[in-house]
C-alpha cells in the first residue's frame, strides 16, 4: 500500500543539494555579518555593487563555519574585493554577545 503517495515511487533516494544551496544559519553564527550586509544594501538603495566588501565578509563567515562549501574567491567573482578589517573574526563572538544581551 502507498498510504498517501503514488505507488510508482517504490524507493526514494536522497540526492545532494544543488550547487548554491546551503544550510540555514540556525545558530545565528553569521547574523552580525548578515546585518552589516543588509544595512549596506538598504543605505545604497539595494545596489549590491557598493556592498561587495560586506558580501564577501558574510560569505567568508559562512564558509569558515561550514555553512557553505569553501569556494575560491575568483569563482565567486570576488577576487578583486578587499576584505573588511573584521570580516569574520568576530561574527561568532558578536552573535554570542547579542544573545547574552537578549537574556
Amino acid at each position: 500500500m502507498s498510504f498517501g503517495r503514488p505507488p510508482t515511487f517504490s524507493s526514494f533516494q536522497a540526492t545532494a543539494p544543488d550547487r548554491g544551496s546551503f544550510p540555514l544559519d540556525h545558530e545565528g553564527e553569521c547574523s552580525t555579518q548578515m546585518q552589516v550586509y543588509l544595512s549596506c544594501l538598504q543605505k545604497s538603495a539595494n545596489n549590491s555593487v557598493t556592498c561587495r566588501q560586506e558580501s564577501k565578509g558574510y560569505l567568508e563567515c559562512r564558509m569558515s563555519r561550514g555553512l557553505m562549501q569553501r569556494e575560491d574567491w575568483k569563482s565567486l567573482g570576488m577576487a578583486d574585493v578587499q576584505n573588511l578589517e573584521n570580516s569574520c573574526t568576530t561574527c561568532s563572538r558578536d552573535s554570542n554577545l547579542d544573545n547574552e544581551k537578549k537574556k
